[in-house]
């Protein structure tokens, strides 16, 4: 995983050949989840052509609230309005993620990469955001740029995607996203961790595993319409609150 990766991530809907993609995805295990992609190539150019399209329309329609948002965090705590934070994308590609800072300056380094209920680092005006899931509103110029899309594994910090198995890679098929199944599932993991006497032990040796899961089996299994129904899921968590 690094920044000097040939292949464009931002060009994920043009599938590569097998022998173009990086080397440490190239193993036994992320083969069959290629292969079934390739069977989907139209639906792959669709998912970008609606991530591009909707991103797009959506950052019209919420740009006054975006910047309500963006006045409301500066005058809440010092520091910048963004959190840029180092993730993982397509082919093991590292991006700079835009999100809504909901935690003090520095926080990273002065807790884990994760984040619990309760955390302390978590600023006023951070709470709220994180509730209504509004942290997560600027990535729709990572969406528009090819570095995310709407539906995807959620983006890890390099350390943990060190930790991933062969297998895991498979997802870097695929461009990290904003929302998915495994995201749904676990929409209380910082209560999960909270808890938890080393949190990044817990994370990486009994949620990330289980999350992967989820992840992988959306990789098997990807469909365009699927994706839109993940997405009304999604909605449907946020507004209720809740998890059937």
């Amino acid at each position: 995983m690094n920044d000097k990766i040939k292949l464009d991530p931002r060009k994920w809907a043009d599938l590569p050949e097998w022998d173009e993609l990086p080397a440490f995805m190239k193993n036994d295990a992320v083969r069959p989840y290629y292969d079934r992609l390739c069977k989907h190539r139209i639906e792959l150019k669709l998912k970008r052509i609606f991530d591009f399209v909707v991103a797009w329309i959506m950052l019209v329609m919420l740009i006054i609230p975006i910047g309500v948002i963006a006045v409301l965090i500066k005058l809440d705590s010092p520091g910048p309005i963004f959190y840029r934070q180092k993730r993982v994308t397509t082919y093991g590609k590292i991006f700079k993620i835009h999100k809504f800072r909901t935690m003090v300056q520095n926080a990273d380094k002065i807790g884990s990469a994760v984040t619990v209920s309760g955390d302390s680092r978590i600023t006023k005006i951070g709470g709220c955001i994180r509730e209504l899931r509004l942290d997560e509103l600027p990535q729709l110029l990572d969406i528009i740029e090819g570095t995310m899309s709407f539906i995807g594994t959620r983006p890890e910090v390099v350390k943990y995607v060190k930790k991933y198995s062969p297998e895991m890679m498979a997802t870097f098929l695929m461009p990290a996203g904003v929302t998915s199944e495994a995201s749904i599932r676990y929409k209380d993991e910082a209560n999960l961790l909270n808890s938890a006497d080393d949190i990044d032990k817990v994370y990486i040796e009994h949620v990330l595993p289980q999350k992967m899961k989820w992840n992988l089996e959306s990789v098997w299994r990807f469909k365009f319409s699927r994706e839109i129904v993940t997405m009304l899921k999604t909605v449907g968590v946020v507004l209720s609150k809740s998890y059937k």
